[in-house]
């Protein structure tokens, strides 16, 4: 009986249905967006301009160009971090170093061995790029504390542009001096990565002490040079990736800017 009860509603409601004219607009429909036919054609031009802006951005770094910077635009990230991967970055590496090993050669020493070529470490030599994947590529703000973290690890590998430069111009006859911002406390550390990444026979590493706390890089590395020149020694070369390594007083020959888009040091 109950089965015949539910039959005969079925068919009722059945009925009723057929003389309805159905109308979809009642009826929950699913949400479809319509792109306009050109949307692809605006990302890659979105794109484009994004990729144009960057280079230009990047530009204004290594030409010395833009004001003083803490990290890098936000909306430069993937782009920052494509060039750092990719071969664009390895390449104008090995742009700059071709460029000073030519000079090198051309230069008549003295012979005195007072002719010095002068080595930046950090992103010079070594390369902290290890560290920087982790960091946004210059995306978030130094952090002094977890950067010494990784100096103390003693880990970062050589930039090979760089240590091929580097072995050039010892065996050119050079006085090779290295020139960093780090402190005197991790010098042993900095030895042993140095050494661990292929580059030895230095005649001077030159560390920050206590002393030089809080001075800004430029005026530091200035002193330095000044300090050289006054003991009769002719800088001829300069490598780093600042322009705090490579400007102010006593300023070498030839200098040489090798690429970092990542961070700034005044």
């Amino acid at each position: 009986m109950a089965f015949l009860r539910i039959l005969f509603l079925f068919t009722l409601l059945s009925f009723a249905f057929s003389h309805e004219n159905f109308n979809s607009h009642i009826l929950p429909r699913p949400l479809i967006i319509e792109y306009p036919e050109n949307i692809e054609t605006q990302f890659k031009e979105f794109d484009e301009e994004v990729r144009l802006h960057c280079t230009s951005w990047r530009f204004a770094v290594e030409s010395n160009n833009l004001s003083p910077w803490k990290t890098i635009p936000v909306e430069c990230a993937n782009y920052v971090k494509d060039y750092m991967m990719g071969r664009a970055y390895k390449i104008d590496v090995e742009r700059v170093s071709k460029e000073a090993g030519i000079f090198a050669k051309s230069v008549e020493l003295g012979g005195d061995g007072k002719d010095v070529w002068i080595f930046d470490v950090d992103e010079t030599l070594l390369s902290n790029l290890p560290y920087y994947v982790e960091h946004g590529y210059g995306l978030e703000n130094f952090d002094s504390a977890e950067y010494n973290k990784w100096i103390e690890k003693a880990m970062a590998p050589a930039l090979e542009a760089s240590l091929k430069l580097y072995k050039e111009v010892l065996g050119l006859g050079f006085k090779v001096f290295l020139m960093t911002g780090r402190y005197e406390k991790h010098e042993g550390l900095t030895v042993k990565n140095l050494n661990d990444a292929g580059f030895k026979n230095w005649d001077k590493l030159i560390m920050r002490t206590s002393d030089d706390h809080g001075k800004l890089a430029t005026i530091f590395k200035s002193e330095k040079r000044n300090e050289m020149v006054n003991e009769g020694y002719r800088i001829l070369g300069n490598s780093g990736d600042q322009w705090s390594d490579l400007l102010g007083s006593s300023q070498s020959i030839r200098s040489f800017k090798v690429p970092n888009p990542m961070y700034y040091i005044p």
